[in-house]
């Protein structure tokens, strides 16, 4: 019975056009001769195609073509996908998860994150802290922020560190001193968040400066790291890369033209192909209450062309020149955010409390700056992948990596490469698989 006069809503019903008309998903590995296809058709319902597309780059696929439609209440999708070396998905149990995961109980049973031995980026973990920060980036800055968590004896887990545009945004994982204890003291929490907020907001002055955070939702953090970096407005002052600054064709040429028979705004990217490069475009429309109608998505060669047909959620079109040009800027920066550039070290090495600290300030004396970061433990082993720089942004010198070696190669294993230009070049060794991703802290956490 309702009470006090307010009507009663079934908490299924929100469900029940998906429960009439599950989700019905086809893994097709004999109609296209190098890509498995993947096909869903569903009931439409707001932000579908970002989930579909953040489920395929969790499972660690390669999306080569894509075709998306939704009008008329239906979803209909049509994925062509490959392993990260470019083979069709042959695994049997791989594709037995996507169909599940893809399916109408994918969510509900947290599929993605129960497979062991697969990468999810779930933002909120077990009886982890996290903690969000964003501000001005500087050389040594991850250092300082790694030094004070361990002075204060918090544990760093697992975190994910954006730099774009003189901004940077991180998403870290810690608890307390000892294994598996969750960080609730108030009073070290809080120096916690006063001591970070000081050091983001270095010389500079100003409430929107920098941020601190603690976190309890459980957005995606890739989607939170484009979420962090979109609230802090780094899609402005643009800065060109310096793949872009020797080479403008590498830019990303993004136009935007109406539909005027549709009614669609059509939002056209082309691009130098990369990883997730379709998740970073869709989370970033949707987060801009956009919402894709139609596309199609196609990558050859080293280059990438997307098309979306879009409207805004009160459905209106984008009509105003400012209105083009902010979209515009913001997809740029979703394009570039992601893109390193540098060298790549992976270190492995047995984790502790301050690991992180000594790591970062080695390379902080040695005159690297960190322009991504990501840091996760599996087991007792803390796998760490950086992309450096020198201080002024240009190519570290051999002699600095060789001193680097010296330096740290005593207590952990190091591995140099240089970051891939491109989304065709397969990452050939065992590290492939271990870098910005949570996945291995799933079954320590057993969550």
């Amino acid at each position: 019975m309702a009470r006090d006069g307010w009507p009663y809503f079934d908490p299924e019903y929100e469900t029940l056009s998906i429960r009439i008309n599950p989700p019905r998903v086809s893994v097709d590995n004999t109609s296209c001769k190098d890509c498995t296809v993947v096909k869903v058709d569903s009931v439409n319902k707001p932000g579908i195609l970002l989930e579909m597309v953040q489920i395929l780059s969790d499972l660690d696929l390669v999306i080569t073509k894509a075709y998306v439609s939704s009008d008329g209440g239906w979803f209909m999708d049509e994925f062509h996908v490959t392993d990260q070396q470019g083979n069709k998905i042959v695994d049997s149990t791989t594709r037995e998860h996507m169909e599940k995961a893809l399916g109408p109980k994918g969510h509900k049973q947290d599929l993605l994150k129960t497979w062991q031995g697969k990468q999810v980026g779930v933002h909120s973990m077990g009886d982890l802290t996290a903690i969000e920060l964003t501000g001005r980036d500087r050389p040594g800055l991850l250092s300082e922020i790694s030094a004070v968590l361990a002075n204060l004896n918090f544990n760093v887990v697992a975190a994910e560190v954006w730099t774009h545009n003189r901004r940077i945004a991180c998403v870290l994982y810690v608890n307390d001193e000892s294994p598996c204890r969750v960080a609730n003291d108030p009073s070290r929490l809080s120096a916690m968040q006063d001591q970070l907020t000081k050091i983001l907001h270095g010389c500079e002055e100003g409430e929107n400066v920098a941020h601190t955070n603690f976190s309890a939702n459980f957005t995606h953090v890739d989607r939170r790291l484009h979420q962090m970096l979109f609230a802090d407005r780094d899609y402005e002052n643009r800065l060109l890369s310096t793949e872009t600054e020797y080479d403008p064709s590498c830019a990303p040429k993004i136009i935007i033209d109406r539909c005027v028979e549709k009614g669609y705004s059509v939002v056209t990217v082309n691009c130098r192909d990369r990883p997730k490069l379709m998740f970073d475009i869709v989370c970033t429309l949707t987060d801009m209450q956009y919402v894709v109608f139609h596309a199609v998505i196609s990558s050859g060669g080293p280059n990438a062309s997307q098309e979306y047909y879009i409207r805004h959620m009160d459905g209106c079109t984008l009509d105003s020149t400012e209105e083009k040009e902010r979209v515009i800027k913001c997809l740029e920066a979703a394009i570039s955010r992601r893109v390193s550039e540098g060298l790549r070290l992976e270190l492995c090495a047995e984790d502790r409390v301050g690991l992180l600290s000594e790591v970062t300030r080695v390379l902080r004396e040695n005159g690297l700056s960190v322009s991504r970061a990501g840091v996760k433990t599996v087991g007792t082993q803390a796998l760490n992948v950086f992309y450096v720089t020198d201080a002024w942004g240009n190519p570290v010198d051999i002699k600095t990596i060789e001193g680097l070696r010296k330096e740290i190669g005593q207590t952990m294993m190091l591995n140099v490469r240089k970051a891939p230009a491109s989304a065709k070049a397969p990452e050939a060794n065992r590290w492939s698989k271990t870098s910005f991703s949570f996945g291995g802290l799933l079954e320590k956490l057993r969550i």
